[in-house]
């Protein structure tokens, strides 16, 4: 079994796709609050995260035990919470992972 950055063929990973509300207004600190709890979920779990640029919105790839535990951690995160962002989420099993290459 390959293993890379915490990663297995055949872990569970959610993956949540935000969708920012145009209507709302949305401060520096708003973003400052979202980056920090989505910084400690990251220190507890594998998790990748960013902003699309061609788009108003992100996506973040991680584990979670289960959906019901993905959705709390999408319903905890600020923006969610103040009504900035939608979201939807999916499960995602891993089926092909690259072979890290050793120097």
């Amino acid at each position: 079994m390959i293993k890379q950055q915490g990663l297995a063929k055949g872990d569970k990973l959610f993956v949540r796709i935000d969708y920012r509300e145009n209507n709302k207004e949305f401060t520096t600190n708003d973003f400052e609050k979202h980056f920090n709890y989505l910084k400690k979920v990251a220190g507890e779990r594998y998790f990748i995260g960013g902003g699309f640029e061609n788009e108003k919105g992100g996506m973040i790839v991680f584990k979670a035990n289960n959906l019901k535990e993905a959705k709390e951690i999408a319903e905890n995160d600020p923006l969610i919470k103040k009504s900035l962002y939608t979201y939807k989420i999916y499960e995602w099993n891993l089926l092909l992972l690259s072979e890290q290459i050793e120097k």
